[in-house]
């Protein structure tokens, strides 16, 4: 901890609980509780885990060219996103190079919330002010809510039914990827069906007073406090990126194999780039692979074929799900068919690794 950090409104629950807390992205917030990471994984994949993930940023965009502004700014497009609905896309510069990734939902006809990662909120709100000044003023306003409100993730096959008792009314009903609003001990929440984690599951935004007593309910309901150890290795599994991993200003969506949420039509910033890698191919491209054991590759790790460094490491973890060592990382693309054996330099010692069809794990289909 430093005393720089910010602190969500349930440091304290976390601290009572015995979490390890980390500075991470400008917040204390708990890497672990005392079962392990180990098992708050399990509990997501097989019942429920939440999440306190109130250091991801929340903007809202609001004005008669909000929607404009958003066209302008993400690779997704806002234009044709209904209202009650949510969407994954990109906030790209002008190089196609990834500021960071996020979440829209558009509240109204031109209103929207934008989440951004931790780390990037300033680097995000500050691009976002910057082309609201040039372009879109007056019209479009941005309104940073972060501190105001807290955010929580509640992951795992059990959450459907859980949330239908614990909210005012049904919430199973809406779609991935839809919102609406419910009442949770009597606290006003905006529920999205959205996550980080893989498997179904639900992201709520509180206002800050009310965010202890909802994630009191949570817990109550059986849900296992998770820690961003255990998100980490979820996500990993569902091979979903990580800004400063998979993704950076150095990096586009394409070599990421995003290529779904970029758009192909259109002018917005970093379209030229993205186009023309779209139609023309990339040099290099984004593979996850397989490593027997528990000897977890790490990030900056090089992979290498017939001696020659190809590629290098993003992201590497034991998965206790596959029970198995996977990673990610970027090989030229000559080298990138799932099935074929690399080479890890793991500190001066080499492994085999074998590249895999991403993503990893996918959640079962269930009734």
């Amino acid at each position: 901890m430093t005393t720089d950090s910010l602190q969500t409104a349930l440091f304290d629950t976390h601290v009572s609980l015995g979490g390890r807390m980390v500075p991470f992205g400008g917040w204390d917030m708990p890497v672990q509780y005392p079962e392990g990471i180990l098992a708050e994984v399990k509990a997501v994949r097989t019942a429920t885990g939440v999440f306190d993930v109130s250091h991801m940023g929340r903007l809202y965009l609001s004005g008669p060219k909000a929607t404009e502004f958003l066209d302008w700014v993400l690779t997704g497009s806002a234009s044709t996103l209904r209202v009650g609905r949510a969407r994954y896309c990109m906030i790209c510069n002008e190089k196609g190079g990834v500021i960071d990734d996020t979440i829209f939902y558009r509240l109204s006809e031109d209103r929207y919330l934008l989440i951004p990662n931790a780390g990037n909120r300033p680097a995000v709100v500050a691009w976002f002010q910057r082309w609201i000044d040039e372009k879109f003023s007056p019209g479009c306003i941005m309104e940073d809510v972060t501190t105001s409100t807290g955010l929580l993730a509640f992951q795992g096959p059990g959450t459907p039914d859980a949330m239908d008792k614990l909210a005012d009314k049904p919430v199973s009903e809406i779609r991935p990827f839809s919102w609406t609003e419910r009442a949770i001990q009597g606290a006003p929440v905006l529920v999205g069906r959205t996550g980080y984690t893989g498997e179904d599951g639900f992201e709520m935004m509180i206002q800050g007073n009310d965010v202890v007593k909802v994630w009191t309910a949570l817990t109550d309901s059986g849900a296992v406090p998770c820690g961003l150890g255990a998100r980490d290795v979820l996500r990993l599994e569902a091979a979903l990126p990580l800004h400063g991993h998979e993704i950076n200003e150095e990096t586009t969506p394409i070599e990421a194999g995003l290529d779904r949420f970029v758009r192909s039509e259109g002018r917005y910033l970093g379209s030229d780039v993205l186009q023309r890698q779209q139609e023309n191919g990339v040099e290099r491209k984004l593979v996850g692979f397989t490593l027997p054991g528990r000897s977890a590759p790490r990030a900056g790790y090089s992979l290498l074929h017939q001696g020659e460094i190809i590629g290098i490491v993003t992201s590497g973890s034991y998965s206790p799900t596959l029970d198995t060592s996977i990673g990610m990382g970027y090989v030229l693309e000559r080298h990138a068919e799932p099935g074929t054996p690399l080479d890890l330099d793991i500190r001066g010692r080499t492994a085999q690794v074998t590249l895999t069809e991403l993503p990893f794990y996918s959640r079962p289909r269930r009734s």
